[in-house]
């Protein structure tokens, strides 16, 4: 495609959500196919501006998320390419029966744009949490199950999902996240992981908000003691990048995960059955809400609570360090 009509320093100051809809009006521009559709959510979600850009192409369903899915699964039979905008907790829960039959059965076009995912809303409380839809949609067939890392990365997904035939979920948060990418060009793609800090006592596996978090306290554990992390951006939790967990285990055989989401189902539960399959041993811990609903309170503070901010990341690596495994390489013993 034709270059966005905005730069990286352009999304540092935007919210996640901002970067979403400039990178879809840019990709509209060109492709007539791609329309936009939302649950009363217009203003929240920021899709509003593809409104203005293109009234044509913008449907606005009211506090109905499951017509809108349903629609969105007629739309994409006929041709086009839609995109849903709405809270991840809506489209994940409230819609998931139609979510379910009507566009991953059929296995239709559809791209979902999930909103306030994890506790990215926490002072909205618990109906607005969106904590389990990790796992709720990486178990339905055929669906591509997206968790950028930030902006720059939201505007990769976007544009890769253009190009994907077939459903895709992309999950995304409520305001301003801290900037993991300087540029777009880093080679993003669907289903490989990104390497962000190389390591080798300890692998730190990261998927949206607690990507830049892992980052942080893989510098932090460099610095201060001296514990090389590898940092992984798991993109993409469906289709798991599993060649680079795999990588990660034989070359650091410590892993910890790290997710804004409970730790059942999730990116966690997504790398625990690949190593459970491979047969081989690692020393192994994931972070993120442990079979618990989230409290109430800003993001960064649930963040502390739930132990995937750096402080976090950083004391749960150490105490990891104590772990033993087997040393040697001989898998065949542990098959």
């Amino acid at each position: 495609m034709a270059g966005l009509s905005y730069t990286s320093i352009n999304q540092t100051r935007m919210a996640t959500g901002e970067v979403y809809c400039q990178t879809l009006i840019e990709l509209a521009k060109e492709n007539p196919r791609i329309v936009a559709l939302t649950a009363d959510l217009g203003k929240s979600s920021k899709i509003g501006e593809f409104m203005k850009q293109f009234p044509e192409r913008f449907y606005q369903f009211g506090i109905a998320e499951q017509n809108m899915m349903g629609a969105a699964a007629g739309m994409a039979k006929a041709g086009l390419i839609p995109f849903t905008s709405s809270f991840a907790i809506f489209t994940a829960c409230r819609a998931l029966d139609q979510v379910h039959t009507d566009i991953c059965y059929q296995n239709v076009n559809v791209k979902m744009i999930a909103s306030h995912a994890g506790t990215s809303f926490g002072q909205a409380g618990t109906t607005h949490h969106s904590t389990e839809d990790i796992a709720i949609m990486r178990s339905l067939a055929n669906l591509t199950v997206i968790v950028p890392a930030d902006g720059i990365e939201t505007a990769n997904a976007v544009e890769a999902a253009v190009e994907h035939e077939g459903p895709v979920y992309i999950r995304i948060n409520r305001g301003y996240d801290q900037q993991v990418y300087e540029t777009m060009d880093y080679g993003y793609e669907i289903g490989r992981a990104v390497t962000l800090h190389e390591g080798s006592d300890v692998t730190i596996i990261a998927c949206g908000s607690a990507v830049f978090q892992a980052l942080q306290a893989a510098r932090e554990l460099d610095a201060v003691y001296q514990i090389k992390a590898r940092v992984l951006d798991m993109h993409t939790i469906k289709p798991l990048d599993k060649a680079a967990v795999l990588k990660a285990v034989k070359d650091t055989r410590r892993i910890i995960t790290a997710e804004d989401h409970t730790v059942i189902g999730g990116l966690g539960g997504a790398v625990a059955e690949v190593i459970a399959e491979s047969g081989m041993a690692t020393a192994f811990r994931r972070l993120g809400l442990q079979d618990k609903f989230s409290p109430i309170g800003l993001h960064e503070d649930l963040m502390a609570h739930h132990g995937i901010d750096t402080n976090g990341i950083v004391n749960s690596v150490r105490e990891l360090m104590q772990l033993d495994f087997e040393e040697d390489l001989d898998w065949e013993d542990e098959v």
